[in-house]
């Protein structure tokens, strides 16, 4: 019998974007096979798409009440260990917490959950169990994100004075000035998404980002959001400022409206030593500027990068690595987790960062409409 662990996945079908992603992620270290799942509202595509990705039908169930029913029928040694939920935002709150509460390991997409209260009531329900629980923040996979992580802990730039992410996407824009588009699609539809489009799409990644590079926590929140049209409830742009622990300030400036532009997400950071810089589009360069010296490039695979960047890095030097690899970081590290290895916390986000991650959603729509205050982030 094999020892990779079983793997289930909820959503992720023919006409998902992610899917491919989280299915070639997981098979890329050889930790884990996928067993079944429910892939679509509709089982008859359900089962369609497994049988093209070469999955047999019995383990292919009509809905998630079903295959929970089902799975823990089965012996410990065949059943689901862990299950990736892959749906619409908000599916994520109910799927994972009838998962947590039957026993299951979760990979969930982020956001986490449509509401802090949610996030909030599954940080209690998996209190209640011995699962681990990962959020895909993928981009905390790349190598040289962990390296700036590493160096950043080891002192190398200093005391941080300085936080800055930029995230800009130009995918909505053709969408939000057609009004039956604007109306029809699921991100600009607070019932499915939440109350935030932009910030909760990718707002929540510079935000899990700069927590996760500079190891300190976002105190405090003032933003601008922005929703074009007045019939649009969901923000597709939005500048928000920042208040750190130790007096370290910051921004994050996200768009999906910045015409012309693809996944443009840049993170820096500055301390009173050195300054870093990442940039998504150029994953394989990290960027070091110090005060009158040249400015260095940092690439994986070398042996002046850290541990836990080496181990997130599976080519030689030159090799470009890629979205596809920093989403299958993850999956090793919660395979690791799962498997009961000995791993770093970094090597994939927790609940806690989901929570977080709704926390700041929460509290940024809330300055807006307040009138561009200051709110504080809450302790989670």
């Amino acid at each position: 019998m094999s020892k990779k662990i079983r793997l289930g996945i909820l959503g992720g079908g023919s006409d998902s974007l992610i899917g491919i992603l989280h299915r070639i992620a997981s098979a890329m270290h050889d930790k884990y096979q996928i067993v079944g799942g429910v892939f679509n509202v509709n089982y008859a595509d359900s089962l369609d798409f497994a049988k093209s990705i070469d999955l047999p039908s019995h383990r292919v169930y009509k809905d998630l009440e079903t295959l929970v029913d089902k799975e823990l029928k089965l012996p410990q040694s065949e059943r689901m260990q862990v299950v990736s939920v892959l749906t619409p935002n908000f599916l994520h709150f109910p799927m994972a917490k009838k998962l947590l509460e039957n026993g299951f390991n979760v990979i969930c997409e982020k956001p986490m959950t449509t509401t802090l209260e949610e996030a909030k009531i599954l940080q209690k329900t998996l209190q209640n169990t011995k699962s681990v629980f990962a959020v895909t923040y993928t981009y905390t996979g790349y190598p040289m994100v962990r390296q700036m992580r590493e160096m950043v802990l080891s002192g190398a730039i200093g005391k941080i004075q300085k936080v800055d992410a930029q995230y800009y996407q130009g995918w909505i824009n053709p969408i939000i000035h057609d009004v039956k588009q604007r109306s029809s699609i699921w991100r600009l539809d607070p019932d499915k998404s939440g109350i935030s489009c932009c910030l909760g799409d990718i707002g929540t990644h510079a935000f899990n980002m700069i927590e996760y590079v500079s190891d300190l926590k976002i105190e405090s929140v003032l933003s601008d959001l922005n929703f074009v049209y007045k019939d649009n409830k969901m923000d597709v742009d939005a500048t928000v400022l920042l208040r750190l622990n130790k007096q370290a300030k910051g921004v994050i400036c996200t768009s999906q409206i910045a015409t012309g532009e693809e996944n443009s997400f840049i993170v820096k950071i500055y301390g009173d030593k050195a300054g870093l810089r990442w940039e998504q589009e150029n994953p394989n360069y990290l960027f070091l500027m110090e005060e009158g010296k040249a400015l260095q490039v940092l690439k994986p695979g070398h042996t002046y990068n850290s541990e836990l960047a080496l181990d997130g890095t599976k080519l030689p030097p030159g090799h470009p690595e890629g979205i596809f690899d920093a989403m299958g970081n993850i999956y090793k590290g919660v395979a690791k987790a799962v498997s009961n290895e000995p791993y770093n916390p970094a090597e994939f986000p927790t609940i806690l960062d989901g929570t977080r991650g709704m926390n700041f959603i929460e509290k940024a729509v809330e300055s807006h409409h307040k009138g561009n205050i200051w709110i504080k982030i809450e302790n989670t």
